[in-house]
């Protein structure tokens, strides 16, 4: 048994080991909007809440920059 998982958890860190960096000529397909996360309103109205909760403020989330000066 202990051979199964050891065997198991091998083949399962030796696939992630053959991730390697994003070539140039496929950044184009991982731009794609289809690609985001964004799912819409509902996934706007989280990140919008955890904004507002951490910053302890509300609005201005389409201005860049903050009042630290490092725009």
């Amino acid at each position: 048994m202990k051979t199964l998982l050891l065997i198991a958890l091998t083949a399962g860190l030796s696939g992630c080991a053959s991730l390697g960096n994003v070539q140039p000529w496929e950044k184009g397909t991982l731009a794609r909007t289809e690609m985001t996360f964004n799912d819409g309103h509902m996934f706007t109205r989280f990140d919008d809440h955890i904004y507002t909760s951490r910053e302890a403020s509300s609005g201005g989330a389409g201005v860049g920059g903050g009042g630290c000066g490092c725009n």
